[in-house]
């Protein structure tokens, strides 16, 4: 049998350093920002740069790398696929293949031995709830622990755009960052136009993505409600259905991996699937995977 992990020590702290500054550098740069609110104060071009950096680098993971890469949930062209694989390298969580193969080897595993960011592994005790908060959140970043790609993502190994893409993983985190700030100094033609884009459509909007992207794998799996009958403890929470563009319907979700549409009723809020959905209609997207009512009324729970 395959080892789901590479025990290669150079790559073990390759992963630490990076996890380090993933971590580390956001915050950082939150910080400063917020600090220099209260003294310079904020304009809608920093609000834009912001939100809109934000909306493009969530679609990036949840349309791109979560959706389309980890479950095949719709097909589309290469170009899309490009263009979707560097959006969601800009929101600075990993190469695309480093973080299907993270993502993979979670559903295979969830909530059991081998699941990378499970909050349920982590002990006995009082507090066990508040460190499987804390290792499902942050603390799984900076395990002795490389998943094997060449297991849960052969597929992608296989595709040559996608490894280029993967391999220049670095360039499009830097841009992520410049890209703002290169937009801010444009539109206020001033050195604090291009720090504050840096600081409000780069640092702080990786914060940010970070943490709500990071929060499915710790609040929902310890708080919410589930509507389906899964092996693992997997939740739907309305609170983080907006900022996750529906990634917080994640009980629904485990019950159906590969359906492109994770809210399933009327009233759950699933952007990323209305982008799909706006794909679809103008000819980008084909082959959308989604249950049909049958299937939903089976698997619900009584």
């Amino acid at each position: 049998m395959k080892k789901i992990t590479i025990a290669n020590e150079y790559l073990v702290n390759q992963q630490r350093r990076f996890a380090l500054a993933t971590v580390l550098l956001p915050s950082a740069g939150s910080v400063v920002a917020l600090g220099l609110l209260w003294q310079v104060g904020i304009t809608p071009v920093e609000i834009g740069l912001c939100v809109g950096m934000y909306a493009l680098t969530i679609t990036g993971i949840t349309v791109g790398f979560h959706r389309l890469f980890s479950h095949s949930a719709f097909q589309t062209s290469n170009a899309l696929k490009i263009v979707l694989a560097i959006a969601g390298s800009m929101a600075a969580q990993g190469p695309v293949i480093h973080w299907v193969s993270n993502h993979r080897r979670h559903h295979q595993y969830s909530d059991q031995t081998g699941d990378p960011h499970s909050p349920h592994l982590e002990g006995d005790g009082k507090f066990r709830w508040l460190r499987g908060l804390w290792h499902a959140q942050i603390g799984w970043l900076f395990t002795s622990e490389v998943t094997n790609s060449s297991l849960f993502a052969k597929d992608l190994l296989r595709d040559p755009v996608i490894t280029k893409i993967n391999q220049y993983y670095l360039v499009w985190l830097i841009l992520g960052l410049l890209l703002p700030a290169l937009i801010g100094a444009a539109l206020l033609k001033t050195w604090i136009g291009f720090t504050s884009g840096f600081l409000w459509g780069g640092l702080l909007r990786v914060f940010l993505a970070h943490h709500f992207t990071w929060s499915v794998n710790s609040m929902m799996h310890l708080f919410g409600t589930s509507a389906f009958n899964t092996s693992d403890h997997s939740t739907n929470n309305i609170w983080f259905a907006i900022p996750t563009f529906g990634e917080a319907w994640h009980n629904n979700h485990h019950a159906f991996q590969s359906s492109a549409k994770f809210g399933l009723q009327w009233w759950q809020l699933d952007i990323g699937y209305w982008v799909i959905h706006l794909f679809e209609k103008v000819g980008l997207a084909w082959n959308v995977k989604i249950p049909t009512t049958a299937m939903i009324d089976a698997r619900r729970k009584m």
